[in-house]
């Protein structure tokens, strides 16, 4: 059992027939009456997200969801194909439930499959990739303002914002959960 107190960013609960997965939430103690928490989740299933507000000391039951960590083989128009590393065995998931989570990951990548009851729901992409940046403008001596960014394309053919050192060829690091630049590999 699971309590609206306990939810955190990740956490896949069951509630009125469905699946569900906390995307943000937030504990609110309002100045007069009860503290609530405030919830974003997304149902695993059909992908429809809702705003919700809960009783912390409501109860829900868990949800078995199973990760597994597959490799990435292609793309064949609307269908990514996985392998599972154990069996071998290859897994078509369509385009719209791989959405754009693998706009930072190659061919031969390994990936966690999310799925509930058998039913691939997800995918997660290893958090952090090195990509090499195949087109960007060039940076200028002089060009030395603190925080300042340009857009760069990678081998994956994604945009990531970086800084203005970096140049055609330079491989870098990408966060792919905020789709961040985090330094030169």
């Amino acid at each position: 059992m699971l309590t609206a107190g306990d939810f955190r960013n990740g956490v896949t609960f069951e509630m009125d027939n469905g699946v569900w997965q906390v995307v943000e939430f937030q504990h609110v103690k309002p100045g007069k009456g009860a503290a609530f928490v405030r919830t974003k989740m997304k149902n695993v299933i059909t992908g429809a997200t809702v705003e919700r507000s809960f009783n912390p000391t409501d109860k829900f039951e868990n949800a078995r969801v199973d990760r597994r960590d597959m490799q990435y083989l292609y793309s064949d128009e609307d269908l990514y194909y996985f392998m599972d590393l154990e069996t071998y065995d290859q897994l078509p998931i369509n385009a719209e439930t791989v959405g754009d989570k693998l706009k930072f990951v190659k061919e031969n990548d390994i990936c966690k499959i999310l799925s509930f009851k058998g039913n691939v729901f997800g995918i997660e992409p290893p958090i952090f990739v090195e990509l090499e940046v195949i087109e960007t403008e060039p940076g200028f001596k002089g060009d030395t303002a603190t925080g300042t960014v340009k857009p760069a394309t990678v081998e994956t053919g994604a945009t990531v914002r970086v800084p203005l050192f970096i140049n055609v060829g330079d491989r870098i690091r990408i966060d792919t959960r905020t789709e961040e630049y985090m330094e030169r590999a």
